[in-house]
């Protein structure tokens, strides 16, 4: 038994994380308002984040990690950030779906602590995530790195985007758009499996420039898809009124910032790998 698995700063970041999410999906539950699409989304969220939390703490508590065939350091250091960016989303959804004004009652105290928890929660990922985050010029677990991170973000806020997408087929522009998304998806989903698999290795080319040619050609991409999706999708089009929270009008605004603030990763992304693969100290 590796009782530091509980008692390091990294271990209580994930204790704290347990409680949270859990008091978060008990309260929820008790209240019993959590239909529609985005209910069932923060549901899932804090009881998947539960569960994954709860199991890395029981693997490093019986030392059984090194059993499996994956890198540790990678799954986890995925994973926290992954939780992180989740529970930020479950965090302003909730509140902004089921949260109504005036608010008082019960109910509403419920979903308030509820709130209050999930974005502690958040917290607790966030610290773990800086807890684990790789010193600068360690490049032994790629995804606890700053581009590794980034290739997270950059996959869920596909995500994030691949939700929200309607309306798409009527113009070409916003075909190119969905396939620049779902092609940058892809290959970045495959280079964070690929890492925490351990097969990176067996790719017979020099991976780390190979990765910088890729976070290039994928900023252009998202620097055409930019440009088009705006343009395509608000040409001659007002936003209706009324425009309600499944309006195409909400719906492809979301798009546009999600599609900006994905620009900005894969430019950060660039930047760091790099100076990663052609300054390195000596």
């Amino acid at each position: 038994v590796n009782l530091r698995a509980l008692t390091s700063w990294v271990g209580i970041a994930r204790l704290l994380a347990v409680v949270l999410s859990c008091l978060t999906f008990s309260l929820v539950a008790s209240t019993g308002h959590f239909e529609g699409p985005y209910g069932t989304w923060c549901m899932f969220t804090w009881c998947f984040c539960f569960a994954v939390t709860l199991l890395v703490l029981l693997l490093e508590l019986l030392e059984l990690y090194p059993l499996l065939p994956l890198s540790w350091d990678d799954f986890t250091s995925a994973f926290s950030m992954l939780a992180a960016l989740m529970v930020f989303t479950s965090s302003v959804v909730f509140p902004a779906t089921f949260i109504s004004s005036p608010c008082s009652g019960s109910l509403c105290a419920r979903q308030a602590v509820a709130t209050a928890a999930s974005c502690l929660c958040f917290l607790a990922y966030a610290v773990e995530v800086s807890l684990t985050r790789a010193k600068p010029g360690d490049i032994s677990s790629f995804l606890s790195t700053v581009p590794g991170l980034l290739k997270v973000f950059e996959a869920y806020v596909a995500c994030l985007i691949f939700s929200l997408l309607d309306e798409y087929n009527r113009e070409s522009g916003l075909m190119w758009c969905v396939a620049v998304y779902s092609i940058c998806f892809i290959f970045t989903l495959l280079i964070i499996i690929f890492t925490i698999g351990r097969c990176l290795t067996y790719i017979p080319c020099p991976l780390e420039k190979v990765l910088v040619g890729y976070n290039f050609l994928a900023l252009l991409m998202y620097l055409t898809a930019m440009v088009l999706w705006p343009l395509y999708s608000f040409r001659g089009r007002s936003r209706p009124d009324p425009c309600h929270t499944d309006c195409w009008w909400n719906k492809h605004l979301g798009v546009t910032f999600l599609t900006i603030f994905n620009l900005i990763a894969y430019l950060v992304d660039l930047v760091y790998s790099t100076r990663m693969v052609f300054f390195r100290a000596p």
